[in-house]
């Protein structure tokens, strides 16, 4: 047994060597005792009812496998509490290892509040703060007044942070920042793994890029590659290209992109908005797509062209500004001033032109236009031309039953006002027209042909017709005709097809 007396003179190390040696079985035992490892000077100090050891130089203490380095030290062993002050270090684990100037740890609760200059270290992670508390208990580490968080490229700070030291895992609340090289985010609440480097965010939260930006309310970024998924409000920016959906998921190095479920693409620029229940967006090749239920807006301020097709494509430039938009299979669209269907359609914005291919049908007002494929020219948001390309058909009803028509090879129509005004009609031009008095009596109908033909109209209706190549004209009455004279080869009126609203436009009849 060591003599009490002799032990009081002894250095504190040796003092040490010799309690774990004599009563080594004290130590398995007692797992609650914080043990004096090393110090250079030892005092023994009372304060009222407290006894205190004061511990000076290289001071060392163990908790069980928790260790603490301190310049100086006050231990009460029956209290189980510490304060430690100057360059003081609690090394948890190999990998973590927390310093600061003061710290006050409780050996009973298993609570550490580390004070001024606190750093927390885990491998690649250093956390930087006032104040941290740490709880051995849940492997917790915590701040209130503010953090930084450096890890790989990533500097994250906040308000409030929480460490999982065993997830590896941080919860930040308040003011949150993420600052990359290539990026910066700002979140309301956020959660991050410091091996994966996946910030997961909860709340409004933005991430800023160079020419891109994202705003979504919950959703994750993998910040290694670059990869993102979203969902709640989320919306994806480049440039003037904007994607909105239920969810997004993003490649940030590729720009490549998909949104699910209530998509919304748009052009600022060109004023186009798509909207659909899948969309796709592909920086490298220039073009978003969307389908299931894709509906194709070009915005207007009197009016707006609502366009729908199994398939929508939007093209871009490099300045991401919309080069043309291209609708596959059963193409519906509708304006209050215009209308028309066909299989497949491009719209060209660098000269407002809607190009018709495949089953073409415009409804303009009273008229109908056919023909194997229709392109037709928007110009300030108006109606400017168009061109009927082989087999051009227009009919535009007289009366009931009753159809002016005109027929060609190809036919051109010109627009004042949003109204048809002029048209020129070039080759093979055939035409039945019910000639009126004023006050709509008919006087007869008019039968004709000629190599091409110049059409004026007026309020929707034909006001004279020019001859141009042979004609042969002539003016029958109306009971000279039978039904079947007054259509001509090819007649097809397909009114019950023209969509009379925008909601139309989704019927495929």
């Amino acid at each position: 047994m060591v003599n009490f007396f002799r032990v009081l003179f002894l250095p504190v190390a040796i003092l040490v060597m010799l309690l774990v040696n004599d009563g080594g079985a004290l130590i398995a035992q007692d797992t609650t005792r914080i043990y004096l490892l090393n110090a250079n000077t030892w005092k023994l100090e009372r304060t009222g009812n407290l006894e205190l050891q004061k511990l000076v130089g290289n001071v060392i203490l163990r908790h069980d496998s928790t260790f603490l380095y301190c310049d100086s030290a006050y231990l009460n062993d029956d209290t189980k509490h510490v304060k430690a002050f100057g360059h003081v270090n609690i090394k948890v684990s190999d990998t973590l290892n927390i310093f600061g100037d003061t710290l006050y740890y409780n050996g009973t609760t298993r609570v550490a509040r580390m004070l001024n200059n606190v750093r927390l270290v885990d491998n690649q992670t250093i956390l930087t703060t006032d104040t941290l508390y740490y709880d051995r208990n849940t492997a917790i580490a915590r701040y209130h007044t503010g953090g930084r968080i450096e890890n790989g490229d990533n500097v994250l700070t906040s308000r409030h942070g929480y460490y999982y030291t065993d997830r590896k895992e941080f919860f930040f609340k308040d003011e949150v920042i993420l600052r990359n090289p290539d990026y910066i985010m700002h979140s309301d609440t956020m959660k991050y793994h410091t091996v994966t480097e996946i910030a997961y965010f909860f709340g409004p939260s933005t991430v800023t890029g160079k020419d891109n930006y994202i705003y979504c309310e919950d959703g994750r970024y993998n910040t290694q590659v670059d990869i993102s998924r979203i969902s709640k409000n989320a919306v994806l920016w480049h440039k003037q290209q904007m994607l909105k959906g239920d969810s997004i998921y993003y490649e940030q190095q590729t720009g490549f992109g998909e949104a699910f479920r209530n998509v919304e693409a748009a052009d600022t620029t060109q004023d186009i908005i798509i909207y659909g229940h899948y969309g796709r967006y592909v920086k490298q090749q220039g073009y978003t797509l969307m389908t299931d239920s894709a509906v194709a807006l070009k915005l207007d301020g009197k009016d707006t062209l609502f366009l729908h097709a199994d398939t929508l494509r939007s093209t871009f430039d490099t300045a991401q500004q919309t080069r043309q938009v291209m609708a596959y299979h059963k193409v519906k669209f509708f304006r209050h001033d215009l209308q028309g269907l066909c299989d497949s359609l491009i719209y060209r914005t660098a000269d407002s032109a809607l190009i018709m291919h495949y089953g073409p049908v415009l409804w303009a007002e009273k008229s109908q236009m056919t023909a194997d494929s229709i392109t037709l020219v928007i110009m300030n948001n108006k109606l400017d031309s168009m061109v009927l390309y082989n087999s051009a058909f227009m009919i535009s009803k007289d009366d009931t039953l009753k159809f002016n028509q005109v027929k060609g090879r190809t036919m051109m129509g010109f627009f004042r006002n949003n109204d048809l005004y002029k048209i020129n009609v070039f080759g093979n031009a055939e035409t039945i027209y019910f000639v009126r008095e004023e006050d709509r009596s008919l006087i007869g109908i008019n039968k004709a042909i000629s190599s091409d033909m110049l059409i004026f109209v007026e309020d929707n209706d034909i006001r004279s017709i020019t001859y141009i190549g042979k004609p042969e004209a002539t003016l029958y009455p109306e009971a000279e005709l039978t039904p079947y004279d007054l259509v001509l080869r090819d007649f097809k009126w397909m009114e019950n097809r023209k969509p009379l609203r925008k909601e139309d436009i989704f019927t495929w009849k």
